[in-house]
């Protein structure tokens, strides 16, 4: 082993899963200790106040002694990472902080030849199909399980960071051993099954080498240039936006897990979802039905909690979609596309006549789609 340290980085949706990148963290260098190594972890300072869905960043760094650790830590924020762990694949579409330096590709911090880690239910080329294109090698590494969801005081402990840590172990050996992780959960848990999550992180990780032009360029670059003192006009003078305007640098993608998609069909037209959507991301149509603009929509689940008719608005998988294009244009144009393509996403029928409707705020086909409710867990 010629390094003489290692930096790891967990990319997680703020909040939602705060606890559970530091659990990572602080995990990764508590089992390096076993073998010798001195470490420590910490968050992104310019996460800070995180911001609900928002992605931001938790820091590993290991090294071989003080020294070490102390030349490594001689920076305010690791530019350069040996592993990136997304404990959300939808991550891979892109990260952009709430502190808006722009969306940046999942992979931008690391290394040539590095690793990057996302759990996923998915296959490693269906992660990759939705990963901005590659412009150095690295491994694509995908951790069985799909997104875990909490709260800021809530920890939803179904064993993810006992799956990632042994997948860290399994392309990181030298540094984190898997005896190490497993002896390490043993102490801290008394738990037998979560020590087997550990084992089964490392016998179920699915590698994939990822070589320079592989991925997808159908992402939207997201960069802006800021103005500066001597753009702005005599009395530092920024324009506002226009009564009905909406801002086209203010985009909130980025933040969601899951999207919206809108039965016009069986829409009764009762201003729920534009009443009730904290970002304001409905648009009243002509005819009084309400289309989701996809670039404004953080992917919060209010709107299919408050739709009154089941099925209406389904909240659907992110990474289903590779574009934000607004559907309510295809309706009006071509119904049968349109609801073909709802039906597709969403997996509900959209015909009127196959759906029940309800006096009242009806169980949807993703009822949890809302991670600050009780069914996920920020109460």
């Amino acid at each position: 082993m010629t390094e003489a340290s290692i930096t790891v980085e967990v990319v997680y949706r703020g909040i939602f899963q705060k606890t559970l990148a530091q659990r990572i963290c602080r995990a990764i260098v508590l089992a390096a200790r076993k073998r010798g190594h001195t470490g420590t972890a910490f968050a992104r300072y310019g996460d800070s106040p995180e911001r609900n869905g928002v992605p931001a960043k938790q820091f590993a760094v290991v090294a071989v002694n003080d020294i070490e650790l102390e030349a490594s830590m001689a920076k305010y924020e690791p530019a350069v990472v040996d592993v990136s762990i997304a404990v959300d694949d939808t991550l891979v579409k892109g990260v952009e902080s709430w502190a808006w330096y722009g969306r940046q590709p999942i992979w931008k911090p690391v290394r040539k030849d590095g690793f990057l880690l996302v759990t996923s239910e998915k296959t490693p080329d269906e992660v990759l199909s939705q990963t901005d294109t590659a412009e150095r090698p690295f491994s694509l590494v995908v951790v069985p399980g799909a997104a875990s969801f909490a709260g800021l005081w809530v920890f939803k402990d179904d064993h993810t960071d006992y799956r990632v840590l042994g997948a860290l172990a399994k392309v990181a050996p030298d540094w984190v051993r898997l005896d190490d992780v497993k002896a390490l959960i043993k102490e801290q848990t008394k738990d037998e099954a979560a020590v087997q999550s550990a084992q089964y992180g490392y016998d179920g990780a699915r590698i994939r080498p990822v070589k320079p032009g592989e991925g997808t360029s159908g992402h939207e670059k997201l960069q802006f240039d800021k103005p500066g003192w001597t753009t702005m006009r005599p009395g530092i003078v920024v324009d506002a936006r226009k009564p009905g305007e909406r801002n086209p640098f203010y985009k909130k993608y980025s933040a969601r897990t899951l999207r919206p998609v809108v039965n016009f069909d069986t829409c009764i037209k009762c201003t729920m979802c534009w009443l009730d959507c904290p970002d304001e991301c409905f648009e009243v149509t002509p005819e009084g039905h309400y289309e989701v603009v996809y670039e404004a929509c953080i992917g919060c689940g209010i709107c299919a909690q408050v739709c009154p008719v089941k099925d209406c608005i389904v909240m659907v998988d992110e990474l289903k979609f590779d574009d934000n294009t607004n559907k309510w244009d295809l309706w009006k144009k071509d119904r049968a596309s349109y609801n073909q393509w709802f039906e597709k996403m969403s997996g509900v029928p959209a015909d009127p006549k196959a759906v029940a409707r309800a006096s009242t705020a009806a169980t949807n086909a993703s009822p949890a789609a809302n991670p600050t409710t009780s069914a996920g867990g920020d109460e």
